[in-house]
């Protein structure tokens, strides 16, 4: 019990830890400033649901990022190393690009405001390459699971940028200022590419481009076999499906229940910051003590269940202690989940190829965030609100299923 202790304080009062706090901050931004403020944006200047649902296929390049991870793998800019320059590049990159959103009106420029979300997914899609696999370089195998989870708590409390404090500057100031305060925070992740240490791993030697794409790729099917590779990879498309469908209408949900634009920043995002500390730590400290797998089946649970909070939000109408309970609940007990998938997509990699694995693993997980999001506003308003979170509960389910096969709760051969 004492030795457990020990690993405990060692594994979390550690520099890697630090760094894991900084990746999440850097990662998290741009994907909720995406998912938040943009559509609440958008409904506030007058733009229907359907066509802010449809604004989630522009969140393609987070499906598709493996397809250019191989050259963040092989290339190395003249700068800083091959990963903290790639992180360099894309996050001045996107202080450019969020600053510039806000600088065009929704109703006279919604298809310039269209390419901007999609040069800003590019973006954040690019760091998120790099990021992954600096962060699984520089963890040891036995600190992945804490390591993950301070990320995931750190990435969900970036949120709270785009999602509460941009939302309270709406208030008293114009969209162009606030996209420019919300772009000017993406200078935590320059801060964490000039500062932090590049990681001591070998480059491995590649034979031509066709080697670059294709030996990541034949690493993990070897390693795996055709089986597992279909299991592994459904499961990875299936068990966030109902998570990130519930979620991905969230702010124009609060909106259309009557809340207003500063009870939603202060209420509905402040209401998740200490689950959201708290529910990440204690997922790191239970997937030390129980092992990533059992945790992927507790908080998926857990998952599933905070999914059917926003129904009774829906009956119950814009009641605002309601609101608070239920946000908080849901950044617990998705986070929890969040955490354990993550942790599990980082073991499924090879340290070797980690930048383009965990583009495809990733990638793969974004499926449902992009092309399933991409309908919620139709089905929104052909069902309405309640009937929707109760579809999301059901469409959970079939990534439990799977976690008999790649997760079973007792023991497996990569636990």
């Amino acid at each position: 019990m004492d030795d457990s202790a020990i690993n405990w304080r060692e594994a979390l009062f550690n520099r890697r830890m630090l760094v894991c706090v900084f990746t999440g901050l850097a990662s998290g931004m741009p994907l909720y400033l995406l998912l938040q403020l943009v559509p609440l944006w958008l409904r506030d200047q007058g733009v229907s649901l359907t066509e802010i649902g449809l604004f989630a296929l522009l969140g393609m390049p987070y499906t598709w990022k493996f397809i250019w991870a191989p050259f963040m793998d092989r290339w190395t800019p003249p700068f800083l190393g091959r990963r903290r320059g790639w992180m360099l590049l894309s996050q001045v990159a996107l202080l450019l690009g969020i600053g510039a959103m806000g600088m065009f009106e929704p109703q006279q420029s919604l298809p310039v405001i269209a390419g901007l979300c999609l040069a800003v997914a590019f973006f954040s899609a690019s760091q998120d390459v790099v990021i992954d696999a600096y962060r699984r370089e520089i963890l040891p195998d036995a600190e992945l699971g804490l390591g993950n989870s301070i990320h995931i708590t750190a990435y969900r409390l970036a949120g709270l940028v785009p999602g509460s404090l941009a939302f309270i500057l709406a208030d008293y100031l114009p969209w162009s200022s606030v996209f420019w305060i919300t772009g000017a925070f993406m200078l935590v992740g320059v801060g964490l590419s000039l500062l932090a240490p590049e990681p001591d791993t070998e480059k491995p030697a590649y034979h031509g481009l066709a080697d670059t794409v294709i030996r990541p790729f034949r690493e993990y099917l070897t390693r795996r076999g055709w089986k597992g590779v279909l299991l592994v990879l459904s499961f990875m498309v299936l068990y966030k499906l109902g998570d990130n469908m519930a979620t991905a209408l969230s702010s124009p949900f609060y909106y259309d229940l009557g809340f207003t634009k500063s009870q939603i920043g202060v209420v509905a995002k402040n209401a998740a910051l200490w689950p959201a500390i708290l529910g990440g730590l204690l997922g790191g400290v239970v997937m030390l003590r129980l092992g990533i797998n059992r945790a992927l089946w507790l908080f998926g649970v857990v998952q599933v269940v905070s999914i059917l909070g926003f129904a009774v939000l829906a009956q119950a109408g814009a009641v605002l202690w309601l609101l608070g309970v239920v946000i908080a609940f849901e950044y617990t007990g998705v986070g929890l989940g969040t955490a354990a998938f993550t942790a599990f997509i980082a073991r499924e990699t090879s340290r070797t190829f980690a930048a383009t694995q965990f583009a495809l693993f990733t990638a793969l997980a974004a499926v449902p965030r992009t092309l399933a999001n991409a309908s919620t506003g139709i089905i929104v308003e052909q069902v309405g609100w309640y009937d929707f979170f109760l579809l999301c509960a059901v469409l959970a389910l079939p990534g439990m299923l799977l976690l008999l096969w790649v997760a079973p709760w007792h023991g497996q051969a990569q636990e």
